[in-house]
């Protein structure tokens, strides 16, 4: 006597593989791009809340010249690039900050150094985009009366 071949339907993985897959990629990539962007946004603002970077941003937007070249409101861009390094009363900091204003935008490049809880600036120069006009401001801040 023959028994009838009962076939069995696929399993759930066997079913389901191909629209899966991708979608757990994709989570996946969500969840790693999102990572990236929480860790860049933690590095950015830890940069922009230094005393370096807000004394340098002061002083440009100050700058008689910088006003004149750039225009107001002159704001910060985005993304700052360098390193600050800060150990106690002492560090470094390294930066290069972009600027917009209505006129036109350049570049920031600060170096300093901070020793006994007090930050040192060798380096304060504002390089416009157009032309490559520097301004240093270090310069500009020890001619004012």
């Amino acid at each position: 006597m023959n028994t009838p071949v009962r076939h069995q339907s696929p399993g759930w993985w066997h079913r389901n593989w191909k629209w899966f897959v991708p979608m757990l990629a994709a989570v996946l990539l969500t969840l790693f791009v999102a990572a990236m962007l929480a860790f860049m946004s933690a590095i950015f603002g830890m940069i922009k809340s230094s005393d370096a970077y807000q004394h340098s941003l002061q002083q440009a937007q100050r700058s008689p010249a910088a006003i004149a070249a750039l225009g107001e409101p002159m704001k910060p861009g985005w993304l700052v690039m360098g390193n600050i390094n800060v150990n106690g009363p002492s560090g470094d900091a390294n930066l290069q900050i972009p600027l917009t204003g209505p006129k036109a935008s350049g570049d920031l490049f600060v170096e300093a150094e901070k020793s006994a809880g007090e930050w040192s600036y060798q380096t304060l120069v504002l390089q416009l985009d157009n032309g490559g006009r520097r301004i240093d401001l270090l310069e500009e801040e020890a001619a004012a009366p």
